[in-house]
Formats: structure tokens, C-alpha cells, sequence
């Protein structure tokens, strides 16, 4: 991480688990063991259903809560979506967009990608953008031409100033929810190979001031590794973000 130019970001990504009333515990449990960990942001990106609960737990602590997803039209007929809007008014501050996840089981693309960011970003939301190639692009030695590519794209449009309400999450699918994680030197690499996408975007400027996750199994066992490297901000965490105490020490890693 590079704090003089950046803020260094954790979020947790908590997926379809947690009831509100689980949340609630979850929350309360997680920022009695974070209070007073300033050296970074601190973000619960929860289930639709939950976010009422999250945000009165959160109510006074260092944690920030985000959704999960969001919908590009301020509204219409589209059953079972969500508008920024309706995110805002929850009192949500972040929304994931383009998790791995949702382009592999819900049809998104690089274009509804980018759509759900211009309107998440248009609302006053910090989005979390992720990106990451599958297994068989990194073995074809087009990781790099992939990631470049799912940038541009999803930032088509997306001005230097809106660039501060930005986080990307490198996000290699190969590694997501199946216990594997890049070395730190691929993760550094990757998130440096981004950071160069945007120098060219944009400004140097912009490239430093982004920042710019690691996403890819990140837990309480790995994380200082990771972390220690110049390119990655943070983490974008799954399973480990569900247990208070292993988020607590991916925390502790950033500070």
C-alpha cells in the first residue's frame, strides 16, 4: 500500500448470507473489535434485505456499509432490481459492481457494467469495480490484455473527478471462493497492470490516487503479505468477512 498518495480500503463482501438479525449481531460483534482502527476504510457490503439492519448497527462506528449490486435506471419495470436512488436512501454509501458473479451466473456484461457505474457514481455512490480474469485467460497469457480491456470498458465515460468516488477490486476469478490466491507478486503485478490502464485513461495523477483491491481469497492469514505490496490498497473479502475476528485481522494488517 502506498498511504501518502491513496486511502488504503477493506471491504467485505458477505454474498447471499446473513439475516438481518445476524447482521445485526455480526456488525456489533465487528466494529467492537475494529473501534479505533483508523488506518483505513472500513466497508460491509451486505444482502438487500440486510442493509436496514447494517446500517442502524453501523450507526456510530468506523464501519461503512455498501450493497452489493444496483440497477441503471432510476425506475421502471424491472422486477427484483434496485435503483441507486433507493440504495441512497438506506443510507448505503458504497456499491459493489461487477463481482465475478454476477457476470458468471446473472448475464452481466462489460456494458451493463458500466451502465450500473455512471449511475451508481451519477447518485453520489463510491463504487467498488471489479475485474479479474478467469483461469484459462491467465494460462493463455492474456490476463493482462483482459484486465485492460474490462477497465476501459467499464470506465467509459467516467470522468477524472468521478474517478475519485472509485475503488477497483482486482478480482481474479480463478481464486474466488475456490481457496486459491495469486502470490503476492501476481496480485502486485495485476493491480500495477491496472494502475497503468488508468495512467493512460487519465493522468498519472489519477493512477496514484485510485485505489485499487486485491480480491482474490485475501484472509486473515494472507493479508499482511498482500498487503505489504505497493500496488494493492486493500482487499475485497468474502468468506473471511462473515467471522468478526478474521476480518478484524485482515484490519489489523492494513493499518
Amino acid at each position: 500500500m502506498n498511504k501518502a498518495t491513496r486511502k488504503a480500503v477493506i471491504a467485505g463482501n458477505w454474498k447471499m448470507n446473513m439475516t438481518p438479525s445476524k447482521a445485526k449481531e455480526a456488525i456489533e460483534k465487528t466494529a467492537a473489535l475494529v473501534s479505533g482502527k483508523n488506518g483505513c476504510d472500513i466497508v460491509l457490503c451486505v444482502p438487500f434485505v440486510d442493509i436496514d439492519a447494517a446500517v442502524t448497527a453501523a450507526k456510530g462506528t468506523n464501519i461503512k456499509i455498501g450493497a452489493q449490486n444496483v440497477h441503471f435506471e432510476k425506475s421502471g419495470a424491472f422486477t427484483g432490481e434496485i435503483s441507486a436512488d433507493m440504495l441512497l436512501e438506506t443510507g448505503v454509501e458504497y456499491v459493489i459492481i461487477g463481482h465475478s458473479e454476477r457476470r458468471q451466473y446473472f448475464g452481466e456484461t462489460d456494458t451493463t457494467v458500466n451502465q450500473r457505474t455512471k449511475a451508481a457514481l451519477a447518485a453520489g455512490l463510491t463504487v467498488i469495480l471489479c475485474v479479474g480474469e478467469v483461469l484459462e485467460e491467465r494460462q493463455s497469457n492474456i490476463t493482462d490484455e483482459i484486465l485492460s480491456m474490462q477497465t476501459k470498458l467499464a470506465l467509459a465515460g467516467v470522468s477524472a473527478e468521478e474517478m475519485q468516488k472509485v475503488i477497483i477490486a482486482y478480482e481474479p476469478v480463478w481464486a474466488i471462493g475456490t481457496g486459491l490466491t495469486a502470490t503476492p507478486q501476481q496480485a502486485d503485478e495485476a493491480c500495477g497492470l491496472i494502475r497503468s490502464v488508468l495512467a493512460g485513461m487519465y493522468d498519472e495523477k489519477v493512477a496514484e490516487a485510485t485505489t485499487i483491491q486485491y480480491g482474490g481469497s485475501m484472509n486473515d492469514g494472507n493479508a499482511a503479505e498482500l498487503l505489504a505490496k505497493y500496488h494493492v490498497d486493500g482487499g475485497l473479502i468474502g468468506g473471511a468477512s462473515l467471522v468478526p475476528e478474521k476480518f478484524d485481522a485482515i484490519v489489523t494488517a492494513a493499518q
